[in-house]
């Protein structure tokens, strides 16, 4: 119970028990109700014959499909959810049923037949699943969130100093199994995992990742002229048609729900297309944000989009004593530390969602990452020289310092990569986009932010279906001298999804926490009293100088050879760090 009350924000709407006294086995389940809000779809859900014992978060998105399929086998269903349709495919199937979904979710199935505790995780990581196992044999512990393992009375929290430096250079943790806790460990995307007599067995990659790895070497290559204008004049309407029709079937899916939906909408190219075909289905809700005493705006772009696809539209304005008031209560929610500032941001803006009775929000999440959409994409596609010196200027840009003590593992990170996709780093940066940055940093900005205002947020860029295509695209029908993403803007073009302004608009991003330490006196003072605390990191780490420099404005940055050559960032990392650690090491 203990566990449960610590995450009950992911699932207010009810709870339940299961526990085996004979066997050692206990679940706990917040729900949060979404697909048949009856009791019906109680978890944990336990099999007629009382052999298998579910206990599943996220959504299947195929799950009516594959109900019928079950149905037809002689499977006979007690509620509408997506839940039992899970139940009953492991079932059927067994771990091979995870080749069959098309979702998010993380969950967990107790076999009392044979005594096994088997886990798994989607594919692109949008749920998460963390474990631990309890010192002295005393047991196995798993939840979606690690803040339940600090309810355990032999739970001691320990930092990972290893995991701690990446979050200081790359703003997450990027190894794909390590937490900032020793100790404690996630499921890696694309996962399960047996555990035997409270034995964590080794992860095992489902099919489907198999087959992601085969679809990047079919899709990687090296870049030449005549090839690229080859692929485009040949390929690129094929590929068109493909995503077009794959991407509308997903956003319907998507919006399945016996709850009301909504939809972010930026005005950016990525969460515009996401309303455009979400409004071809039907009359849609679109909700755009703002930032007060910033000149980062694109609430102007968001209203030609909302007026262009004829959505019911909603405007918030975020203020900077509502990000300073916030982060104190959020800091419990960041949980394994990233250190991107769009939690806080976005999270009031989920928050909003809910009081106007919005209960699952569709996201633009993931289309970067598969697509090609980030600068370093580009700067992989035109990197010369050696490939030491190209990952290391990669290296760099995703660090952003000139040097740092974790290039030797992201080096060896990239070079497995690299001989996953046949030498071509475009495919091998897109390998860590979507294998470590992904999964460890922005996914988890949408599920923490979301859920902890007990909002679903579904990524449609996200289901395996769109993503199998995204990894048979080559650099070559992706890139061009003059811009990204190429094969999102030619197929919103072909099919009038989105008027031109917005399909030729560069992506615009910047950090508005970033931009409020230089530009709100007031936040500014608000994070130099926490990152400058005698009880915070700034000593321990030896960063009080340039901290007192930065906040002093003698200057923005350490020149050259020092390694920190932006300030702000470390800044903005420190002071999560800070909050964090009050609610997790230090309380």
């Amino acid at each position: 119970m203990a566990m449960a009350d610590r995450i009950e924000h992911r699932g207010p709407d009810d709870r339940g028990y299961y526990y085996d006294r004979e066997r050692g086995i206990a679940f706990a389940h917040n729900r949060l109700s979404i697909i048949d809000l009856s009791a019906a779809a109680h978890q944990p859900m336990i099999s007629d014959d009382g052999q298998f014992v579910l206990t599943y978060n996220g959504e299947l998105y195929n799950f009516l499909e594959l109900r019928q399929e079950l149905e037809g086998l002689g499977h006979r269903f007690h509620s509408r959810s997506d839940s039992e349709v899970v139940l009953h495919s492991f079932i059927e199937w067994g771990p091979a049923c995870l080749d069959r979904f098309n979702g998010m979710f993380a969950f967990a199935i107790w076999s009392a037949r044979d005594r096994t505790l088997f886990l798994a995780r989607d594919p692109l990581g949008m749920k998460p699943l963390y474990y631990a196992s309890l010192p002295g044999d005393q047991g196995f512990v798993f939840a979606s969130e690690i803040k339940a393992f600090l309810a355990l009375p032999d739970f001691s929290v320990r930092i990972n100093r290893d995991a701690l430096q990446q979050f200081l250079e790359f703003g997450y943790t990027f190894d794909d199994h390590e937490t900032v806790l020793e100790g404690v460990y996630k499921l890696p995307p694309g996962h399960s995992m047996e555990v035997i007599e409270g034995r964590a067995q080794t992860p095992v990659a489902c099919p489907w990742e198999r087959r992601r790895l085969a679809g990047f070497r079919d899709a990687s290559e090296s870049r030449d002229v005549a090839g690229e204008r080859l692929a485009l004049a040949g390929a690129l309407p094929g590929l068109e048609a493909q995503l077009y029709k794959t991407l509308s079937e997903v956003v319907a899916q998507h919006l399945i729900a016996d709850v009301p939906v909504g939809l972010l909408l930026s005005g950016g190219l990525d969460s515009s297309i996401t309303a455009a075909l979400a409004a071809r289905h039907t009359r849609i809700t679109t909700i755009s944000m703002g930032f007060a005493e910033s000149e980062i705006d694109e609430r102007a772009y968001a209203r030609a989009v909302a007026d262009h696809i004829g959505s019911d539209h909603r405007e918030i304005t975020i203020h900077p004593h509502e990000i300073s008031e916030d982060l104190e209560e959020i800091a419990w929610y960041f949980d394994d530390l990233f250190a991107d500032w769009g939690t806080v941001s976005t999270r009031l803006m989920y928050k909003k969602c809910r009081e106007l009775g919005i209960k699952v929000v569709l996201v633009g999440e993931g289309s970067d990452e598969l697509f090609g959409g980030y600068p370093i994409f580009d700067a992989a596609w035109r990197a010369r020289g050696p490939m030491t010196w190209k990952l290391f200027q990669l290296y760099r840009r995703y660090a952003g310092r000139r040097y740092g003590s974790h290039f030797a593992k992201f080096a060896a990170i990239m070079r497995r990569y690299l001989g996953e996709s046949n030498g071509d780093l475009f495919s091998a940066v897109r390998l860590f986009e979507t294998r470590n940055q992904l999964p460890n940093n922005y996914v988890m900005k949408v599920d923490k932010a979301s859920m902890s205002v007990s909002v679903e947020a579904r990524a449609p860029f996200l289901d395996r279906r769109v993503a199998e295509i995204a990894y048979r695209t080559p650099a070559s029908q992706l890139l061009t001298e003059r811009t990204n993403k190429l094969l999102l803007r030619s197929m919103a073009e072909r099919y009038e999804l989105l008027p031109l302004e917005t399909t030729r608009r560069e992506k615009f991003g910047a950090s508005i926490a970033a931009s409020w330490m230089d530009e709100s006196q007031k936040f500014r003072e608000y994070a130099r009293q926490v990152i400058l605390d005698r009880n915070g990191w700034v000593d321990e780490l030896g960063l009080r100088d340039a901290m007192t420099d930065y906040f002093n404005g003698k200057r923005r940055g350490y020149g050259f050879p020092r390694a920190i050559s932006i300030f702000s960032n470390l800044a903005w990392r420190l002071l999560l760090l800070n909050l964090w650690s009050r609610r997790y090491v230090r309380a």
